[in-house]
């Protein structure tokens, strides 16, 4: 009896987890980037997952001794825009099996837009890959959830 009693809530204990990990807000939080040089706070707004730049270990322009701007961006009017608070990530949709997809990353350091799928591989580490036209030609960065 107390074996069956175990095992039981054994059971419902794997279904909770497998129910929560089919919602996909697994991925909210904020995540150190695969260079270490930033963090990401990944968000949910509706149906979609987003990020934002939330922290950068040079924040500051060693020339002006101002936060760094987004001067890489094709857009001239938008080279004022600080990047900690830049929105990089938008417009993901969770799929299943641990992979978040349909959305775009902007890497300030080219100013340029890539496609972008997400996968998290465990609690604490996730692959962000980017990409033009097909996913088989990109690159990916590994990120790791941050403590803080």
């Amino acid at each position: 009896m107390k074996n069956n009693l175990l095992l039981l809530c054994c059971l419902m204990a794997t279904g909770l987890f497998a129910q929560t990990a089919k919602t996909g807000d697994e991925i909210l939080g904020v995540w150190i980037t695969g260079t270490g040089k930033g963090k990401v706070e990944i968000f949910k707004k509706g149906d979609h997952y987003h990020g934002k730049i939330v922290w950068l270990k040079e924040p500051l322009n060693p020339k002006t001794n101002m936060p760094k701007t987004d001067l890489n961006h094709p857009n001239k009017t938008l080279h004022t825009r600080p990047l900690v608070g830049l929105q990089n990530l938008w417009g993901f949709s969770y799929k299943g099996d641990n992979t978040w997809g349909d959305g775009h990353i902007y890497d300030p350091n080219n100013g340029n837009e890539y496609k972008c799928v997400i996968t998290m591989k465990d609690k604490n580490n996730i692959h962000v890959r980017g990409f033009l036209g097909i996913a088989l030609i990109g690159r990916t960065d590994s990120w790791t959830r941050s403590k803080l």
